[in-house]
């Protein structure tokens, strides 16, 4: 008798949907999507050109992607929140965002979705902060300071609020009410995590640290923007 061969949770071949926002990416946009092709297993990516002025879109539309466009650069936030909807739309089971920098491992993307395919969780955080190793003082620095802010304002702690490397089952998705445009959306998620009882599981990822992505990240002027915001969000 025959015996019946185990299929892992992975070999199914879930509806996963990549989100990747886009804003003059033209350095390091084409590297990644040849990065994902070259895996073979990521079957749809919705890469969301924010506004780029540069030849950020030529790169992109080389590459069989789904490709959505802003007409002017409506933020990080605003670039999300058009990925995460199209992922519904084309009914995702999983949805993933991850950074256009090179920061993210696409092949860290199998454990990322793990938790929510053996449904242990509805959203999934990769957090940077487990591995600090090779994280410049002032990343370190402005997580915890995100992460302070995010817990004071929010009441949830996690290791690392400001990841951008996440994935959401289509449940969690679907749930989420997400109105900021800029860099707060990373702490509203969090905080929508636990207004709409979601379970969250932080996975230990690889940050790849370059001059490139640092000088993507939040400056100081910025990240003081970025923690008004919240408040006004919060006390709304």
């Amino acid at each position: 008798m025959r015996k019946k061969q185990k299929i892992s949770k992975f070999d199914a071949k879930p509806d996963v949907k990549i989100v990747v926002p886009v804003y003059n990416e033209e350095k390091t946009i084409g590297k990644l999507l040849e990065k994902m092709k070259k895996l073979g297993w990521i079957k749809q990516i919705i890469c969301v050109n924010d506004g780029s002025q540069d030849k950020s879109a030529e790169i992109i539309k080389k590459y069989p992607v789904t490709y959505l466009e802003h007409a002017i650069n409506r933020g990080l936030g605003g670039a999300l929140r058009t990925g995460i909807e199209a992922g519904i739309i084309l009914n995702a089971k999983i949805i993933v965002t991850m950074d256009a920098d090179l920061q993210h491992k696409p092949e860290e993307i199998k454990q990322i979705i793990q938790p929510i395919l053996e449904k242990k969780a509805d959203v999934v955080i990769g957090t940077r902060i487990q591995d600090k190793k090779g994280m410049p003082l002032i990343r370190r620095i402005a997580n915890i300071i995100g992460n302070l802010v995010t817990r004071v304002l929010f009441s949830i702690n996690v290791s690392d609020s400001q990841s951008g490397f996440r994935a959401f089952s289509n449940k969690a998705a679907k749930k989420l009410v997400l109105k900021t445009n800029r860099m707060e959306i990373s702490s509203e998620i969090v905080s929508q995590i636990k207004r709409q009882n979601l379970k969250l599981i932080e996975i230990p990822i690889t940050a790849i640290y370059s001059n490139y992505s640092m000088s993507k990240g939040q400056g100081f002027k910025t990240g003081i923007k970025t923690m008004l915001k919240l408040m006004i969000a919060r006390f709304k």
